[in-house]
């Protein structure tokens, strides 16, 4: 059995936002492989996740943020279950990065599902004629496209996006970390940016 020190356990962490406990067990569990405890604790992180994705977030926070001198503003509101839970640093570190996230990245829908489907079959549209005008056959162009139409939910989901911080990892994973730390379902219920200027 591979020795895991406390150095390694320090950096999973970083890397995860788990707990102490569960870093050292992966870590165990993995032969003091990071990358492959990374991805065990991103495992159990998505099934604690999906257990408690149906219970009610009743509580959290609006959260502001200010960007470029006052020149982009974000609001963003994140609900948990617990009064107690929306005052804990974690909580608090989290809501600050979604709306920091929202600021640099400008996502327009919170997920794919969101986006409405007369958006969707326009990109599909213009992104078809571009394959075709490149010259790209027939019986790849749909692949081609559904492709590029992934990768376009990437840029304009917030969930989707890659974390401005560590882009190693989504949105959506570090919202599956936090839920697995703090053991409380928790959701991005909606945001909104505004940039000085913008559709004037």
């Amino acid at each position: 059995m591979a020795e895991v020190s406390a150095g390694l356990v320090k950096e999973l962490r970083e890397r995860t936002m788990a707990g102490i406990s569960d870093c050292k067990k992966a870590l165990v569990e993995c032969d003091a492989d990071i990358t492959r405890a990374a991805e065990f604790l991103r495992k159990k992180g998505l099934a604690s996740a999906a257990k408690k994705a149906g219970r009610r977030t009743a509580e959290g926070i609006t959260q502001s943020y200010l960007h470029a001198g006052g020149k982009i503003g974000v609001l963003v509101e994140i609900n948990c279950e617990t009064d107690f839970v929306a005052k804990t640093d974690q909580f608090l570190t989290f809501t600050n990065d979604v709306a920091m996230q929202v600021a640099a990245m400008a996502p327009q829908y919170l997920t794919a599902d969101d986006v409405p489907e007369a958006v969707t079959a326009k990109e599909r549209e213009v992104l078809m004629a571009a394959a075709k005008e490149s010259g790209k056959p027939d019986n790849v162009i749909g692949k081609v496209v559904d492709g590029q139409i992934a990768k376009w939910y990437k840029e304009i989901c917030l969930l989707d996006q890659a974390f401005v911080k560590e882009n190693k990892k989504s949105v959506r994973d570090l919202l599956n970390g936090l839920i697995s730390t703090i053991g409380e379902n928790v959701q991005i219920r909606r945001f909104v940016r505004w940039e000085v200027g913008e559709d004037i």
